[in-house]
């Protein structure tokens, strides 16, 4: 897919969200002509950005399905992220 070029289509579908593809549509069709170049670059970006996570996440999946240690490097954020909810539901 890399080799295709972006057009309004192909963003909608790597969008891979029909509530995402219905708010680029709805930005590149209200946008007025000097800023459509604008609209279209940032939505190719968006799309770009989420078929490349799409892809990360299946070779990732595949080293999970096999046993394997994922590559790359891993921070466990666990205590933090407990300690982040816990303060915010004591806000609450």
């Amino acid at each position: 897919m890399g080799q295709t070029p972006w057009t309004i289509e192909r963003i909608c579908e790597a969008l891979g969200s029909p509530d995402l593809a219905q708010r680029f549509l709805g930005e590149i069709n209200r946008a007025p002509a000097h800023e459509l170049l604008g609209v279209f670059a940032k939505w190719q970006g968006i799309a770009a950005t989420t078929l490349s996570t799409v892809e990360r996440a299946r070779e990732l999946a595949q080293h999970d399905d096999r046993g394997e240690e994922l590559p790359g490097e891993w921070v466990d954020a666990t205590a933090r992220l407990l300690d982040e909810t816990g303060a915010a539901r004591g806000a609450a």
